[in-house]
């Protein structure tokens, strides 16, 4: 895909990932429509991008919401007559002991980075096809193949999102309709000062710049599901040992982050309690 004059939608865009793949794309002559939740970071982005692309603009919302989501879509073709590429990036971390988790995080967390990008692409598809055809990208996480310790959530979230591109492949087939998965290990982004509780990785991030780089490669040379950092020691390893010796990868991790005694010990003393998952008081 030649993405010169081409419309493009990234959720997420406010910071990181997103906002790194707005300028990008913005360098390469295409019109955005950059999503997320604060606005003064959207309009900043909008206003810088318009020195390499005029058609620059901005919704403000939030995607766990499907009604704002298919909004986004609508939007979009309203305000710049088409759209030709979705880039589902828009995700929310959970890093969290499961004894401290309720069924609320788990819908919140299942809305914004698996839902929203159904919402998203189920809007699109229809117009897609109006227009002879366009391209999707889906960002998930490496945590959907080697859940981490704490973050079960969000790795079943990123799962689901797998599952749903793979299915695409098939079920698009025909509809000149490319959908490609682009899978981050650890990046260096903001996403690690919301977490929830502390987090015991101290590895090496990534910038960005390397998701932004293969969303690039996703859409310009037809890929279907790259994997960044490429050839990081961490990433091979971990999928290495979660197909030939998952036991040893299991008891790695929890060599690594084990669940304090104390954790298990109060959760134990709120189930004497009749207290669900998530209630700590």
């Amino acid at each position: 895909m030649d993405l010169r004059g081409k419309v493009v939608v990234v959720t997420g865009a406010s910071s990181g990932i997103g906002r790194d793949a707005v300028r990008a794309l913005a360098r390469r002559g295409a019109a955005l429509m950059a999503v997320a939740r604060r606005e003064s970071l959207l309009r900043s982005l909008a206003e810088s991008c318009r020195a390499d692309s005029a058609r620059c603009d901005y919704l403000c919302g939030d995607l766990s919401s499907r009604e704002f989501a298919e909004h986004v879509v609508d939007e979009t073709v309203r305000r710049l007559g088409r759209i030709d590429v979705l880039v589902n990036n828009a995700g929310m971390p959970l890093h969290k002991q499961i004894y401290h988790t309720s069924a609320e995080d788990a819908a919140r967390v299942m809305n914004v980075n698996f839902m929203s990008c159904v919402w998203t692409t189920f809007a699109a598809i229809p117009h897609m096809l109006k227009g002879g055809g366009g391209a999707i990208v889906n960002v998930s996480s490496f945590s959907a193949l080697v859940a981490p310790p704490r973050e079960t959530l969000y790795a079943a979230s990123k799962a689901a999102m797998e599952a749903f591109t793979k299915g695409l492949w098939n079920d698009l087939h025909g509809a000149g309709i490319h959908v490609g998965l682009v899978r981050p290990g650890a990046i260096d982004t903001e996403i690690w000062d919301k977490q929830a509780e502390p987090v015991a990785f101290r590895g090496k991030k990534a910038p960005a710049s390397i998701v932004t780089d293969a969303i690039l490669e996703v859409l310009e040379k037809g890929r279907r599901e790259i994997t960044v950092p490429r050839r990081d020691p961490g990433l091979v390893s971990a999928r290495v040992l979660g197909g030939v010796a998952p036991g040893l990868l299991l008891a790695g991790m929890r060599r690594f982050d084990p669940v304090p005694t104390s954790v298990l010990d109060a959760a134990r003393e709120r189930a004497r309690r009749g207290r669900r998952l998530g209630e700590l008081d």
